[in-house]
């Protein structure tokens, strides 16, 4: 039988979903997912986003299997697996969404490539988010962004025909990975198998399609009216931020549907109501959302080195991992640091000014390089996107060299989206007793308050690692230093053309919008 193999990697639906309604157009079907053991032994992988696909590839093969289909689950390296597929039942069309990844999956897609062509498969990539492959510069980028939006959604076949696995590749009854030159699993790994830390945020969103369309809902029927004012507050962002982002990650559901679900809602509203202000500002988010993507998809290498090379050797030979430690042990003694981090390792989400916040810290403050502090936290966001991650690493440490220094004082952002000391209470226990006075600068406290209260500070609560202002007066020196030398100032021309945005601002005010969205479209970073 002739078919069409459909390789599920991070578009978990049925809607919108461009890859299978190609295929299935020209005849039967093989929906395959593959978990690849070298992928997840990277170290932006972790168990939380294991489970989240999981959960998302189980709701979809229900969904298949609704339609007299499954997904398959198969275990191995991608080239393994389609090697063993196409030895089994030869297939001449491999049909999949294109995915901007780590370099990993940027490694592992070449391969595919590679394998394709020495077998004769034709591999059909199509386009997921507004990003351009192979696009030498932005001149024509956001007309490209808003035409891939605007396109009619992917509609699938009244009837699909599903080709059946190749015998030789069925599991055997209960059979998990791994097993002795097994590539179909009836289970999934767990992910300890594939070395995954077993932990996981207790308190994380779950994965699946019909969990992405109850947020879809309710953001657009109600919480997107707390949009505007309430996504920068750590207490009413966790409700008043789309909370979508993992599932625009994992493709449960497609940007393109999330863009026009938002303006048919923007159409309806009348004028005046606030969820109209709202919804505007997120469709401009998720403008920014493919910027941040295209960087990484047009210079990959973004992900290990300087963006800017001239910013090369800045950070890292004075690579402190007592202060990265404490980091992430939430105890640098700044409290909004560490509630952040605690709230982040119960629920794997923060919202985009405390994500910018924490990067802010270590990058200036505690004087650490971006790239080990941006492992943790991929490993630490549930909706981990790669392109949006690792550009916005090095916007935050101040290493794109085209990007305004951002510098966000944690005592400063506690008093201004926390005053009344609210969230920092709620997660960090020791400060409950802590008096408002004292309670965002907790080392000034008289041994006598301590004592009142019932805390010591260097054991309970941690002593800040350094004084904030005079560490960070000394970091902004020196990164304020290199970008006037002349040959680092050369250098930027090239980098604006490449991957500037090519958004025309008129005015002072114009300019600082744009400078402002940038800054708050980390979707990865908790839209």
């Amino acid at each position: 039988m002739s078919y069409s193999l459909v390789w599920f990697k991070r578009d978990f639906r049925l809607a919108d979903h461009g890859a299978l309604a190609a295929a299935a157009r020209r005849g039967p079907v093989l929906c395959v997912a593959i978990v690849e053991p070298a992928l997840w032994a990277q170290p932006d992988a972790a168990r939380q986003h294991y489970e989240f696909m999981l959960e998302s590839a189980r709701e979809l093969h229900a969904e298949l299997h609704r339609l007299g289909g499954r997904l398959h689950l198969m275990v191995g390296g991608a080239v393994e697996v389609l090697d063993r597929v196409h030895a089994a039942a030869p297939f001449a069309e491999l049909y999949a969404h294109e995915e901007t990844g780590n370099g990993s999956s940027y490694a592992r897609d070449r391969a595919v490539a590679a394998w394709c062509r020495a077998h004769g498969v034709r591999w059909h990539e199509v386009p997921q988010f507004g990003v351009v492959r192979r696009q030498g510069n932005r001149n024509r980028w956001q007309a490209a962004w808003e035409a891939h939006v605007a396109a009619p959604q992917a509609v699938l076949p009244t009837e699909l025909r599903f080709a059946p696995l190749p015998a030789g590749l069925l599991p055997a009854e209960g059979a998990a990975w791994p097993a002795p030159g097994m590539i179909v699993a009836a289970r999934a790994p767990e992910a300890v198998a594939l070395g995954l830390d077993p932990f996981q945020p207790p308190a994380r969103q779950r994965g699946g399609r019909r969990a992405a369309l109850d947020a879809l809902a309710s953001f657009l029927d109600a919480r997107s009216g707390q949009y505007r004012g309430g996504i920068s507050s750590p207490l009413k962002a966790p409700t008043a931020c789309s909370r979508l982002s993992p599932y625009l990650a994992w493709g449960c559901l497609s940007l393109r549907e999330l863009v026009q679900a938002t303006r048919a809602r923007i159409a309806m509203l009348p004028a005046g109501d606030r969820r109209r202000a709202g919804l505007s500002a997120f469709v401009s988010r998720l403008y920014w959302h493919c910027h941040f993507i295209q960087k990484l998809e047009t210079e990959p290498a973004l992900e290990f080195r300087n963006l800017h090379r001239g910013y090369d050797g800045l950070r890292e030979p004075q690579w402190n991992p007592a202060h990265f430690d404490a980091l992430v042990a939430g105890r640098t003694g700044w409290p909004l640091v560490d509630a952040c981090v605690a709230m982040l390792r119960e629920t794997g989400w923060i919202n985009f000014r405390m994500r910018a916040m924490l990067v802010s810290v270590a990058a200036y403050a505690l004087w650490l390089h971006w790239r080990e502090v941006g492992l943790w936290l991929a490993r630490a966001f549930l909706d981990y996107e790669p392109g949006i991650h690792w550009s916005q690493l090095q916007m935050q440490s101040g290493t794109t060299g085209i990007n305004t220094t951002r510098v966000y004082n944690p005592i400063k952002q506690a008093r201004d989206h926390d005053p009344q000391g609210v969230f920092v209470r709620r997660w960090l226990p020791a400060l409950r007793r802590v008096p408002d006075t004292w309670l965002f600068e907790p080392w000034r406290m008289p041994e006598s308050v301590q004592a009142r209260c019932g805390v010591r500070v260097g054991e309970d609560i941690a002593l800040p690692l350094v004084e904030l202002e005079a560490a960070t007066r000394a970091a902004k020196a020196r990164v304020h230093a290199l970008r006037a030398q002349p040959e680092v100032r050369a250098a930027k021309a090239a980098i604006v053309e490449r991957h500037g945005s090519r958004m025309r601002p008129q005015g002072r005010r114009g300019r600082a919008q744009v400078d402002a969205a940038q800054a708050a479209a980390q979707l990865d970073l908790g839209f």
